[in-house]
């Protein structure tokens, strides 16, 4: 039998509210508003945890109400959610707000450059509960490469053996999404805001947003 392809859902491809809180998130003024970035890259993910919830499993459950019985569809069972520390928390939090009862996992990974253009990804610190037979949701705010996001993922590895991974970015790049397509389980979900083409030689997203992390948090030393 054939393998599953691995599912690309782009967001930015249909009009909706989304479209406006993506706007704003990369809008070089609006972004002088460190609150109003870490709401809106919320938001953003909110509506990517929405859409991506309609393709897990569901149970049907009866709850008592004031007046009656009613039989309704709840998920399954609780995702893990997992984000690259720093940049990821705002994401992170977005997704949990929907996800309200989902267990959380944070990973520490950085960039150490070596020239202008070369830089080694590493991975210092996880925290996560036990993975085996899960469904994992990875968020980091951009997919630029898609190196740090393997690593990622290859670190939750030492957690056990997800059963489904889903992986959400605000904004990503064609040679990012056809990296972690080769790295990544065939079944792997992606749901992206937006696909930018160009990825500079110090691999930033054009035109991108910036960096998320220091948008959202304060530059760093």
């Amino acid at each position: 039998m054939p393998k599953p392809q691995n599912m690309v859902h782009n967001l930015s491809k249909t009009n909706s509210i989304f479209s406006t809180f993506l706007g704003e998130i990369r809008d070089a003024e609006i972004q002088k508003d460190a609150m109003r970035f870490r709401k809106n890259m919320e938001r953003v993910s909110e509506i990517l945890a929405y859409e991506l919830s309609k393709h897990l499993e569901y149970t049907n459950k009866q709850v008592v109400t004031p007046l009656g019985e009613a039989n309704v569809n709840v998920l399954k069972s609780q995702p893990v959610l997992a984000t690259i520390l720093r940049a990821g928390l705002a994401m992170h939090q977005g997704l949990l707000n929907y996800f309200d009862q989902a267990d959380s996992a944070f990973v520490s990974a950085y960039r150490k450059h070596t020239t202008l253009e070369d830089f080694d990804i590493h991975v210092e610190y996880l925290a996560s509960p036990a993975l085996d037979n899960r469904v994992l949701i990875i968020s980091d705010p951009m997919l630029a490469t898609g190196s740090s996001m393997v690593m990622v993922y290859k670190a939750l590895l030492k957690q056990g053996k997800p059963a489904k991974v889903i992986i959400v970015s605000a904004i990503a790049t064609p040679v990012a999404l056809e990296y972690v397509k080769r790295h990544l389980p065939d079944t792997t979900e992606y749901w992206i805001g937006a696909i930018d083409d160009e990825l500079t030689a110090q691999s930033y997203i054009v035109p991108g947003l910036g960096d998320a992390g220091d948008l959202a948090f304060g530059v760093k030393c």
